[in-house]
């Protein structure tokens, strides 16, 4: 359940529209729900502002399916991450509108239209086209919480003018998500050329000894450029976690600063 079902809920006591014992039902509920091999989290939603993540790898499409089911009975977004194609065609025959983004391989559902909650834009930069399946991954995440997101994709170390090209919108935005494979060196440069939050993104792509993306993430925690922010192989999902909560709060400092005012 989140803050708005909860409001709405409270407000409907307060006029006497619903039973203090009704309420009492729908609320209990709250802390998790156990499912046949699962326990769903139903406070993630107040705790964190965004309702519990599905991660589909290792799951039987008939786990996703149910996990899915149940969340979208409470919460207006849904997402399951890493999901394939048998697992999406589950989910499906039991919520009908549940939308499959193969590249990112992102299933996920939105009911109702989703405000924007953050203060500017979180620009994604792809170092190579062979990096946007992780990109895609994080751009999808970010639409699901609340905020502005693009792509700007193929401005790799290995041609700095396409960077420079893009220079001026990149300083606009409010954070960064840099996603590169092979050495990994997109992120210190960005991070050497802007005043921004910058998430790295280390991906599995390159050649044998990059080590599955190991190097990349190596190359991005030694980094000289100071202040950047790195999570796991792959792990676009996290990093748009990540810059999400950051653009929430910087919005929401705004607000009570103009309060304070």
């Amino acid at each position: 359940m989140e803050e708005q079902a909860i409001r709405a809920l409270l407000e409907q006591v307060k006029g006497d529209a619903l039973s203090v014992e009704e309420a009492l039902k729908r609320l209990a509920i709250l802390p998790y729900a156990s499912l046949e091999e699962s326990r769903v989290d139903h406070h993630r939603a107040l705790r964190r502002g965004f309702p519990e993540v599905i991660f589909a790898q290792g799951k039987t499409p008939e786990q996703v399916a149910a996990i899915f089911a149940h969340l979208a009975a409470h919460h207006t977004v849904v997402l399951a991450t890493r999901a394939d194609a048998n697992q999406a065609a589950a989910v499906r025959a039991v919520v009908s509108d549940a939308v499959y983004d193969g590249p990112s391989r992102c299933l996920y559902r939105a009911t109702e239209p989703i405000a924007d909650r953050g203060r500017g834009e979180v620009l994604i930069l792809a170092a190579g086209t062979s990096d946007l399946p992780i990109a895609r991954e994080a751009e999808v995440t970010l639409r699901l919480m609340g905020n502005r997101t693009s792509i700007v994709a193929d401005i790799g170390v290995a041609g700095l003018h396409r960077l420079l090209g893009e220079i001026e919108r990149i300083r606009l935005a409010e954070v960064l998500i840099v996603v590169a494979g092979m050495e990994g060196a997109l992120p210190s440069v960005v991070a050497g050329l802007v005043d921004r939050p910058v998430i790295a993104v280390p991906t599995s792509i390159g050649y044998g000894v990059g080590a599955g993306g190991f190097v990349a993430l190596m190359s991005m925690l030694t980094s000289c450029a100071a202040g950047i922010t790195v999570v796991n192989i792959d792990n676009g999902f996290g990093a748009a976690y990540a810059a999400s909560l950051i653009n929430r709060q910087r919005k929401e400092k705004d607000a009570l600063d103009v309060v304070a005012l």
